[in-house]
């Protein structure tokens, strides 16, 4: 049957809610969401809950979130209507039944009749042969009327080869050995994954399917049923696997594969992950690394995509939010800073939102992502913009410093004269360029290191802290001219 190329694209992502979204499923999604917007198409969420074994409660909730969290919309899902009854797999079932009738009524598909101890002892006997189990090998000659008590299997008619293309991966091809009857409905009325999404994928007009490579493997079975279905298949999209950090297996739970939400709350941008999930395995082909989601959806291409794995990279993930950081509005990058301030600063008596907005550039240019600001608060680099500091006389004299004689005493005179010098400027003037330009030609006069370093101590007491004239605009005329008065009393004591 001849491809109809002039279709509206229309992608699907079609998880099960069998527990957390992991990276793997998300990029899938993107990939899918990507194409579809690229091509004005239509993207569908679609779940597949015919396991009732394994479903999670509170799982459909938890994609539906996880998916939004990074961006992507959906034109038809299980809260948006559209032209199919529903886009839930168990609300569907009258669905997958009219066509397995269809199949039985063909003689192309059977009621199994076995037993699972039956089954086992197939199983067992051919392995004492050494060949690999087949169920066809035990196909019942005369199976009962399927009457939906029993398992519904496919009934592969013609034992043969199967080429096909794939978008990815190229021509591809298996063995009449890959093929076998398969279970389309089981003994509980749910259809199987392998029955279900190809009716849903047809009945819903899915143009391309993206999915993980290890479902090629299943190909031939699928394409068996196309051809017994008599239905047009989609394009394949077979998407490389995401790698973990030694690029060599598969992403795993010890390689960052956590419950999706989760980097929402370490602080990751929606878009910083959009961007960075988009790349692996993908790129436009040209130098850029940083992408909105715009850029993304006009540069995206299938045929891009790579047949390698590609590995997730922490270092990476950081880079691309940073970046993504950067680029925030003064107003968005304070709202970003603010939640993420610990309660521990938050509980300091000089604290205030007014001075975390002032300080807001220098965390992000130090931080990757939001929970870095715990380990600034750990490691005390944010202490001093709320609290006084405490340290002793020697840390307020320079390392190199060039005074002589009663050393305290003429460093608490430099100190004093600066504080005449800032108690000068007026307050609305009170900012970093006229602070240093008020301070310099009383710093080269006496020695720079032996007035800013002392200044700059008395109003962070912290060997490694922003320029002296940066943290007095940010403290205020009255907080710095108190902390140098401290480091002048200390001196004199």
């Amino acid at each position: 049957m001849e491809k109809d190329n002039n279709k509206q694209i229309i992608t699907r992502f079609a998880p099960s809610p069998t527990g957390f979204l992991h990276i793997g499923g998300v990029r899938t999604a993107i990939y899918a969401w990507l194409w579809a917007r690229k091509n004005n198409g239509k993207f569908i969420l679609r779940i597949e809950d015919t396991d009732k074994e394994r479903e999670v409660p509170g799982s459909i909730e938890h994609i539906i979130k996880s998916l939004k969290w990074v961006g992507l919309d959906w034109d038809y899902g299980p809260d948006k209507e559209g032209p199919a009854k529903s886009y839930i797999q168990s609300e569907r079932l009258e669905i997958y039944k009219k066509y397995a009738d269809k199949l039985v009524s063909k003689g192309l598909a059977y009621a199994d009749p076995y037993s699972e101890e039956e089954l086992e002892n197939f199983r067992k006997k051919a392995e004492e042969e050494k060949r690999p189990f087949l169920y066809r090998d035990y196909r019942p000659g005369n199976p009962p009327v399927w009457d939906g008590s029993q398992p519904l299997r496919l009934k592969i008619t013609n034992i043969k080869s199967y080429e096909w293309d794939d978008v990815v991966r190229g021509h591809l091809k298996a063995g009449a050995e890959a093929l076998d009857d398969f279970v389309l409905i089981k003994s509980d009325g749910y259809p199987t994954y392998n029955f279900a999404h190809i009716i849903d994928d047809y009945e819903m007009g899915v143009t391309h399917i993206m999915r993980a490579d290890e479902f090629i493997a299943s190909t031939p079975k699928f394409l068996a049923l196309y051809e017994a279905l008599e239905i047009e298949r989609p394009e394949f999209v077979t998407l490389p696997p995401i790698l973990g950090k030694d690029g060599k297996k598969k992403l795993g739970k010890r390689d960052g594969a956590k419950d999706f939400l989760e980097y929402s709350k370490d602080g990751y941008l929606p878009v910083a992950m959009l961007n960075f999930l988009s790349f692996i395995g993908w790129n436009p082909g040209d130098e850029r690394e940083v992408m909105t989601k715009d850029e993304l959806i006009n540069s995206f291409d299938i045929n891009k995509i790579h047949v390698s794995g590609g590995q997730f990279n922490v270092e990476k993930l950081d880079w691309i939010n940073h970046e993504h950081l950067r680029v925030l509005s003064e107003k968005e990058q304070q709202n970003y800073v603010l939640s993420f301030i610990p309660e521990k600063i938050k509980n300091f008596n000089g604290y205030s939102e007014e001075i975390v907005k002032k300080i807001t550039p220098i965390i992000t240019e130090r931080i990757k992502k939001g929970i870095d600001i715990n380990e600034m608060s750990e490691n005390g680099d944010l202490d001093y913009y709320f609290l006084d500091p405490n340290y002793d006389k020697e840390s307020l004299f320079f390392k190199s410093s060039k005074i002589e004689g009663d050393r305290a005493k003429i460093l608490a005179s430099y100190l004093e004269k600066a504080n005449t010098i800032l108690s000068e400027i007026k307050d609305e003037d009170f900012t970093r360029d006229i602070i240093k330009e008020s301070l310099w030609p009383y710093a080269e006069e006496v020695g720079r290191g032996d007035l800013l370093w002392p200044i700059r101590y008395a109003l962070s007491g912290a060997d490694k802290s922003p320029d002296p004239f940066y943290l007095a605009e940010i403290l205020g005329k009255e907080k710095t001219t108190k902390r140098v008065d401290n480091a002048i009393k200390i001196l004199k004591s």
